[in-house]
């Protein structure tokens, strides 16, 4: 059983990292913002959030909450809902979709998250505002470095990641069933072993 466990730990913890790994690549290749944005009192931010063109014609939102799950929506494209401090403006040429508070307060100070809805599972990422006192009181605009942007990259390259996220799982049932058949035969070694000492003991007894 210790042997069964060691061996399953190993072989699980490099492939579910891979898993983990690959997933987390094709979500930020999807939808992207910047993690943390700092806005003086006061004053606006805007913050932009990058898209695959994938998505160029889907529902985009903003929505503010510490989860996602439970977050309040507080402007959507196409129709921009009334909101007297926050506006989105949809950029579908660039894959780029900007949201500006303005007047900014301490109870701005929150998770906020960039959101795409489709069917199924929404695409979303989460960027953290603060609201700071000593700032300028200036317009402040985020936007993710160059090297960061998201590549206008092909439907192609989507699925070629998805393909990897099926070939790494199956890669992790396959070393599960090796695992699972070393131990067997390591069992079924041990058992044979035991049972020649326990036929030797006999014969020693009865000679």
């Amino acid at each position: 059983m210790r042997i069964s466990g060691i061996l399953s730990g190993f072989f699980n913890v490099p492939v579910l990292y891979l898993l983990w790994v690959s997933k987390h690549g094709v979500e930020s290749m999807l939808l992207s913002g910047p993690p943390e944005v700092t806005g003086a009192q006061g004053a606006s931010v805007t913050i932009h959030c990058r898209y695959h063109q994938m998505f160029r014609n889907h529902t985009k939102y903003w929505c503010k909450g510490r989860a996602y799950y439970q977050c309040t929506i507080l402007v959507k494209t196409p129709r921009n809902r009334p909101s007297i401090r926050n506006s989105i403006a949809d950029d579908k040429d660039a894959g780029v979709f900007a949201v500006t508070m303005t007047s900014l307060r301490d109870s701005d100070d929150d998770k906020y998250w960039c959101v795409i809805a489709k069917r199924g599972k929404n695409v979303f990422t989460g960027v953290r505002l603060r609201i700071s006192h000593t700032a300028s009181h200036t317009v402040t605009t985020a936007i993710l470095p160059a090297t960061s942007s998201l590549p206008a990259m092909a439907e192609g390259e989507t699925s070629w990641w998805a393909s990897l996220r099926w070939i790494l799982f199956v890669l992790m049932l396959g070393c599960l069933a090796a695992t699972h058949v070393i131990v067997w035969r390591i069992k079924t070694s041990r058992q044979i072993l035991q049972d020649r000492q326990i036929q030797c003991q006999n014969q020693n007894i009865y000679d």
